[in-house]
């Protein structure tokens, strides 16, 4: 009975650190953002120039949240291929570009796509946990912006604590998350290369979930139990995502470690198990409070996004497990300084997840996700992540 409660605490150990999840709708909201600031024509250009010499001196800045972060490279040919980009019309300035590449930071506030969300865990253990995930992606901006050649890679290392116990009779868990991004933007603005560099702390992540239906609060022997007979079981959760404004922040720059402000993601969640076969559904929305400090003094509102996702999970063995995933998200209409923008988002994204047990309380997660925006202006991205999880 030992060792099949030691299994089975393998088995959730290597799954306790989702991999820094990517948001297709990230970079998407930072060009949000762009779209807010073109179509508030009470920026002035000479503040833009102003904030394009003190972002070319690479001060550090840059921004997330945990999961997600983005990145993005365009090559001429690509950008031909896949996105028809008619000549730029309408009035444009050196100082617009330069706003619209700076906005490119990761602002994950979209798609979280990660399996085994809601995996039953034994009651009074703790779980640290430590990710790295590299992204690659395209953006596609207006025309009129005249960007080019685009690109952008992001390094995320985060690290996770997760601490499980009973409450009201149920089982329950906390994750608190802190990442740190490294990330590099270059392109031609109007046929002039500009780049841009960012590493630092980025926002902290809380996580409150609780399982309303099935997963009893159980430990030890009992939990092994119950685990060895549970073949088929639905279990329902719900949770609440706290995203603080702890980041690094400048308010008078357009890249930063932090959003400064507030963002709350209620989630609810089924799984069912069928023998070695899980499926997995997860429906949440982004709810963020308003950014009274934006750029120069400037006031960025945003809509909520709405988003649902869904895994089919098979388990070879305990702690040894294939997911495939698929997700939405949309929504995420900006208003800078009460100018609203016609820019909501909508994103697809798949992943592939893998975990290995490597003993009785590490486990490895190796992890691919893309997304692709369905609209003319987003992000296709490409992360692959690798997290180690240990159960003390």
């Amino acid at each position: 009975m030992k060792n099949r409660n030691q299994q089975e605490i393998a088995e959730i150990t290597e799954n306790e650190f989702s991999a820094p999840s990517v948001s297709s709708c990230s970079n998407a909201f930072c060009i949000l953002e762009v779209n807010s600031l073109i179509q508030h024509k009470q920026m002035s250009e000479s503040s833009c120039q102003l904030s394009a010499i003190s972002d070319r001196s690479f001060v550090h800045a840059n921004d997330w949240r945990l999961v997600t972060d983005y990145c993005s490279l365009i090559t001429p040919s690509r950008l031909r291929a896949t996105r028809h980009l008619p000549p730029a019309t309408g009035h444009w300035s050196p100082a617009t570009g330069l706003l619209a590449l700076l906005l490119l930071a990761p602002l994950c506030h979209g798609q979280d796509i990660e399996p085994r969300r809601w995996s039953h865990l034994p009651i009074g253990a703790n779980f640290g946990a430590a990710a790295y995930a590299y992204t690659t992606g395209d953006i596609y901006l207006e025309p009129e912006l005249r960007i080019e050649n685009a690109q952008f890679n992001l390094q995320t290392i985060a690290v996770k604590y997760i601490r499980s116990f009973e409450l009201f009779g149920k089982s329950a868990r906390v994750d608190l998350a802190q990442p740190y991004q490294i990330g590099h933007w270059s392109g031609l603005l109007n046929g002039v290369p500009a780049k841009v560099a960012r590493d630092g702390f980025a926002d902290t992540s809380l996580r409150f979930a609780m399982n309303l239906f099935g997963a009893p609060p159980l430990a030890g022997k009992e939990f092994a139990a119950y685990r060895a007979k549970a073949d088929h079981e639905t279990i329902v959760g719900a949770g609440l995502v706290l995203q603080l404004p702890t980041g690094q922040y400048f308010d008078d720059k357009l890249i930063n470690l932090g959003n400064n402000r507030f963002a709350i993601r209620p989630q609810l969640g089924a799984v069912h198990n069928f023998g070695k076969w899980s499926g997995e559904l997860t429906t949440q929305a982004w709810f963020f409070t308003d950014n009274d400090d934006f750029f120069n003094g400037k006031r960025l509102e945003q809509e909520p996004v709405g988003g649902v996702d869904a895994h089919l999970i098979y388990t070879f063995r305990p702690g040894l497990w294939l997911a495939g995933s698929f997700g939405y998200a949309g929504g995420g209409v900006t208003t800078v300084n009460g100018v609203e923008s016609d820019n909501r988002q909508s994103n697809l994204g798949f992943g592939l997840g893998l975990g290995i047990p490597i003993n009785r309380a590490i486990g490895v997660k190796l992890a691919y996700l893309g997304t692709r925006t369905q609209v003319k202006t987003g992000l296709d991205s490409d992360t692959f992540t690798c997290a180690v999880s240990v159960m003390f």
